[in-house]
């Protein structure tokens, strides 16, 4: 080979050698940031996120409490479980669409509040969450029917916290209506789990026979052959109200037994014979 070869083929592999680099360092362009459209589709539902003050006044009527654990069903963009995270609860968001569960993800990491607000994506009707002690969803009311049977079965006290839709003939305990800060989906509904206690209770020589529709309440005292209809009756999670004749009793539900007082004084227990 020629010297004056030699000298082209060293110039042009120095010229190569000093331009790869640059090569290396021209990096391809960034993908676009998610964001998620109003109306998007999703598995059941489109997306339409909550006003932050219609969320706001969920939380106030969930009355969040320290040792609170919180699951919103559909989470979403993470704003519900985000803002519980942010009154120092331990939330939970379900989300179906993977693009949302990593933009929400993010959102709690700068809020900073990663450590209390955590999301996963899956199915909310094949997800466990009976450890929750407050429920919160903005569904359609016919996904709202699926869950419900999930729901009751849940732990007495548990509160469920609804964006807008029912439970169709679960009447929910408190309701309002968000008037500043929502152009729509503005009401807010909150049932509280009820203890089952339809059945018959031993109540030393009498027996109080109850039917129940969800935390409503009927039925009798029974002592011999008299039987006096009780009134004003009604579960609140655990606690049960009602009078039979001029006597108020109230109480706590525990599994297969009850006990509480009689106007406010006189210590009543029940036990559960069917």
């Amino acid at each position: 080979m020629t010297t004056f070869r030699r000298s082209i083929l060293a110039t042009v592999a120095c010229a190569v050698a000093l331009s790869s680099p640059a090569w290396a360092q021209t990096a391809a362009p960034a993908a676009p940031a998610y964001e998620p459209k109003v109306g998007q589709a999703g598995k059941d539902v489109i997306w339409v996120p909550t006003p932050q003050t219609v969320v706001d006044r969920m939380l106030e009527m969930a009355e969040l409490k320290a040792d609170d654990f919180l699951v919103d069903l559909g989470s979403g963009d993470g704003r519900t479980v985000i803002t519980a995270a942010k009154r120092g609860v331990r939330a939970h968001g379900i989300e179906y669409n993977p693009d949302m569960v990593v933009l929400s993800k993010r959102a709690a990491e700068a809020e900073g509040v990663a450590g209390r607000a955590t999301f996963e994506q899956a199915d909310i009707f094949k997800s466990d969450f009976s450890h929750a002690t407050v429920v919160t969803l903005f569904l359609l009311p016919q996904l709202n029917l699926r869950l419900r049977p999930t729901l009751l079965d849940m732990k007495p006290g548990t509160r469920v916290v609804s964006n807008s839709f029912t439970m169709d003939d679960w009447e929910p305990d408190e309701s309002d209506e968000v008037k500043v800060g929502c152009p729509n989906y503005c009401s807010v509904y909150k049932w509280t789990v009820p203890a089952k206690v339809e059945g018959t209770w031993q109540l030393g020589n009498k027996q109080l026979v109850l039917t129940q529709t969800f935390q409503k309440l009927e039925g009798a005292l029974r002592e011999g052959g008299k039987a006096t209809p009780i009134s004003d009756a009604r579960m609140d999670g655990a606690r049960i109200i009602f009078t039979a004749g001029k006597e108020r009793y109230a109480g706590e539900v525990d599994g297969r037994s009850m006990k509480g007082t009689i106007n406010g004084r006189t210590a009543w227990s029940a036990t559960r014979s069917n």
